[in-house]
């Protein structure tokens, strides 16, 4: 496998390094806890990315917990959360059968701006070799900063759903963005895969983050992390890899990184499940990718939240990790 694709150890990795706080409180005072330590410019009319989930979705961060952070965090209070329409036929297809499906989520207790519901805009791809422009939902750009909150886990597709998925994905408009990320001219739906995929859905997060500059910050829960995506709801296969706990960062390759080398450092026996749908599916490639279009660095120091903010290696943030039971 090429250079870029594989997974790459830390030692062999060059460049600078960027902060990655952890913490493994895995609950509403954790994702809080980690949130206000990259939020300093987080200010003005805010998004709050995250994945609300299919019908009575088993894995996706708990309505409740956000509802706690965003009513406890002064720069979160008058906070909207965003999404945008799916491409495939589902229980977010339509604007009116997302709406519904937020509601039996729990997502009713503050304003969700489905973005792309009253159409799209296009932001351009600085760098970018398959596109010079993405389509995003249209009122993205009504919002000054954005909290990028992600459910870390596999992805059929992408092998990991991280920072940069979450909003890849989850930004672009669902019937034009997110049909030039997935499927080619003339090919079926999902035609689009490997290292194509992860480096198209890399190109859209670029004209994301390059919109928000500076106001955009990012924490990754990994809890439930099965090897499919919040998108398959209830058919998501059966978790088996441990939950480890929170991150956080101003730096959206790094913190995926982090998430990744947290994975790589746990046993055998407990990441081989999620470790193979990232080798099979070329995942690693978002990681090389996003340090190619300078995204963020794949260095990082891991301050520990729990422990007088000492910094930590990934082994040790992984140390004693319990199998996996159901938080809910």
């Amino acid at each position: 496998m090429a250079q870029t694709t594989r997974y790459v150890p830390y030692e062999e990795r060059t460049g600078n390094e960027s902060i990655v706080y952890f913490t493994r409180d895995i609950s509403p005072e954790g994702i809080k806890k980690a949130y206000e330590k990259v939020n300093a410019n987080i200010c003005g009319k805010t998004a709050i990315k995250l994945h609300t989930g299919e019908k009575n979705g088993p894995n996706f961060v708990p309505a409740a917990w956000v509802k706690q952070v965003m009513e406890t965090t002064e720069s979160l209070k008058d906070a909207t959360i965003v999404e945008t329409n799916t491409y495939y036929v589902g229980d977010r297809y339509t604007t009116e059968e997302h709406r519904e499906t937020l509601k039996v989520n729990g997502w009713d207790f503050c304003p969700v701006d489905i973005m792309d519901a009253d159409g799209t805009t296009l932001l351009p791809v600085k760098g970018g070799k398959w596109f010079k422009e993405m389509s995003h939902g249209k009122t993205m750009t009504d919002y000054d900063s954005m909290f990028v909150l992600t459910h870390f886990k596999g992805h059929t597709m992408g092998g990991f759903g991280g920072s940069n998925k979450n909003i890849g994905i989850g930004c672009a408009d669902g019937r034009i963005g997110k049909k030039w990320i997935h499927s080619r001219e003339g090919e079926g739906q999902w035609s689009v895969t490997e290292e194509e995929l992860m480096e198209k859905i890399t190109e859209s997060t670029k004209a994301t983050i390059d919109f928000f500059g500076k106001n955009i910050t990012y924490v990754n829960v990994m809890r439930n992390m099965s090897v499919d995506c919040d998108c398959a709801g209830v058919s998501a296969a059966p978790v088996v890899t441990p939950n480890v706990g929170i991150l956080a960062s101003t730096d959206i390759c790094a913190i995926d990184t982090a998430c990744v080398d947290l994975v790589y450092a746990m046993c055998e026996e407990d990441h081989k499940d999620l470790v193979e749908r990232i080798e099979s599916r070329h995942g690693y490639r978002q990681l090389t990718y996003m340090h190619e279009m300078g995204m963020g660095n794949s260095k990082y120091i891991l301050i520990d939240l729990d422990n007088g903010e000492a910094r930590i290696c990934p082994k040790q943030a992984v140390e004693g990790v319990k199998p996996f039971k159901l938080i809910k």
